[in-house]
C-alpha cells in the first residue's frame, strides 16, 4: 500500500473509533495487533484494544476528533490529533462521570502490515488532567468516608455507657478497643427495679460504619425492651430478635449475652444469643456460663434458654468479645478460650485487675508487631470478699 493509502486507512480507523463501530475496527486490525501504550487495567492485544475503545466511547455523550496533521513513511503513519468530548456517561481511567468537557491532544503512531494496522503507540496531553481529576475525586471520597466515620463514631460513643455503675460490695471494670475508628462491639448496663442491674455485652458482625450502626440500633432496642417491663433476660433477647430481624441488613447478625444481677443475693440470671461463653472464677476454678440461643437478627420465632448462678464473695465473672480469644500470634496460633479459661482460674489478686492481667498476657502472646484484627471488649464483675 502507498503512503496515502496508509494514511487513509488510519483516518478510517479513527472514524470507526469515533462512531463506536467495533466490527469495522476489528476488520482493519491485524490478528496479532499490539497496543504499546496501555493503561494499567488494559490488555495489549486486539480484543483488549477493542474493549478499551468501547468503554471509552461509552463514557462520552459527544466526541469530536480532528486529525490536525499526518505524516507517512514506508509502513508507518504518524498522526497529530485533537480530541474533545462531554464526560457524562461512564468511567474513564477510574474517573466517574463529571459532565464536563475534556480536551486532549495526542500523537499516535501506527505500523501497517499487509493493509492491516499491526501496532499502535500513543502519547497524549490529557493524561495529566485525568490524573488530577482522579486525585481530586479520591480526595473527596476520602473526606466523605472520614466524615461518615466521625458521625458513626459519635453515634457509637453515644450508645455506650458514659460511666461504670456503682454497686455497694461490687466492682465492675472494663476495656473497650475497636479495631477501627468504629466497630461492632458494645456493652451496656440497665438499672432495673429492686436495685437489680442488667448487664449486656454484644457484637454486631463486621467492622466499620455498618457494624457500628447496627450496634447502636441494637443497643437502643435492648435498652427500650429491658426497661419497659420486668422482662427476664431470655424474654428481652426474644423481643429484640423479633424487632431486629426485619430491620437488619442481609447477612448481618448480632451476638449478645444478657444477664440480670441481684446485688443483694449475688444471683446472676442470664441468657445468651450466640455470644462467646462468659466464665466465672470460683474457688480457684473457672466455670463456663452456658445457655443456648441463636444470634439476634438471623430468624424469627427464636427462644432463649435461661440459666442462673450465684456469685459469692470473691467470685468474678468475665464477659468478653471474640476479638480477645481470636487474636493470633506471629505464627498464626489463636489465643483461644482454653488459654483464657486457664488464665482466669490461675489469676491472683496480687496481679492487679483481671482486665489488666489479660491485656498484658494478650500483648505477650501477639507480640509487638501485632495488628489488631477485631474489636476487643472485656468486662469483669467482682463481688467483694467482705460480702457475706
Amino acid at each position: 500500500m502507498s503512503a496515502e493509502e496508509n494514511k487513509a486507512l488510519v483516518r478510517r480507523f479513527f472514524e470507526a473509533q469515533l462512531q463506536g463501530d467495533l466490527d469495522a475496527l476489528k476488520e482493519m486490525m491485524a490478528q496479532d495487533f499490539v497496543d504499546h501504550s496501555v493503561l494499567p487495567d488494559q490488555e495489549t492485544d486486539r480484543e483488549g484494544y477493542i474493549r478499551a475503545v468501547a468503554k471509552d466511547r461509552a463514557a462520552f455523550s459527544t466526541v469530536r476528533r480532528i486529525v490536525e496533521e499526518q505524516v507517512a513513511t514506508d509502513d508507518t503513519v504518524v498522526s497529530r490529533l485533537t480530541l474533545s468530548g462531554t464526560h457524562n456517561r461512564g468511567e474513564i481511567a477510574g474517573i466517574v462521570p463529571t459532565g464536563t468537557e475534556l480536551l486532549f491532544t495526542a500523537i499516535v503512531i501506527h505500523r501497517i502490515v499487509g493493509g492491516k494496522i499491526a501496532e499502535e503507540w500513543s502519547e497524549g496531553s490529557g493524561l495529566e488532567e485525568i490524573t488530577q481529576r482522579r486525585l481530586e475525586q479520591e480526595m473527596r471520597e476520602r473526606e466523605r468516608v472520614e466524615q461518615e466515620l466521625r458521625v458513626a463514631h459519635r453515634i457509637q460513643q453515644a450508645s455506650l455507657p458514659r460511666a461504670m455503675p456503682k454497686l455497694e460490695g461490687w466492682e465492675i471494670t472494663h476495656h473497650y478497643l475497636p479495631a477501627r475508628q468504629v466497630g461492632g462491639d458494645f456493652y451496656d448496663f440497665h438499672p432495673l427495679s429492686d436495685n437489680r442491674l442488667g448487664i449486656i455485652i454484644g457484637d454486631a458482625t463486621g467492622k466499620g460504619v455498618p457494624a457500628a450502626l447496627v450496634m447502636a440500633n441494637t443497643c437502643g432496642m435492648l435498652r427500650a425492651v429491658a426497661q419497659s417491663a420486668d422482662y427476664s433476660p431470655g424474654a428481652v433477647l426474644e423481643r429484640v430478635n423479633e424487632t431486629l430481624f426485619p430491620n437488619i441488613p442481609q447477612n448481618m447478625f448480632v451476638t449478645c449475652f444478657y444477664a440480670i444481677l441481684d446485688p443483694e443475693s449475688g444471683r446472676l440470671l442470664y441468657a445468651n444469643a450466640g455470644h462467646n461463653l462468659p466464665c466465672c472464677r470460683h474457688e480457684h476454678a473457672s466455670i463456663e456460663l452456658r445457655a443456648r440461643g441463636m444470634p439476634l437478627g438471623l430468624m424469627t420465632g427464636m427462644s432463649y434458654e435461661e440459666k442462673e448462678t450465684i456469685l459469692e464473695a470473691g467470685d468474678r465473672a468475665l464477659f468478653y468479645s471474640d476479638g480477645l480469644v481470636e487474636a493470633h500470634d506471629p505464627r498464626g496460633e489463636m489465643f483461644g478460650f482454653p488459654k483464657l479459661e486457664r488464665l482466669v482460674a490461675e489469676y491472683g489478686e496480687e496481679e492487679g485487675s483481671l482486665v489488666d492481667s489479660l491485656l498484658e498476657e494478650l500483648k505477650r502472646f501477639t507480640g509487638e508487631e501485632w495488628e489488631q484484627e477485631d474489636d476487643i471488649t472485656i468486662l469483669t464483675l467482682e463481688r467483694s470478699v467482705s460480702e457475706s
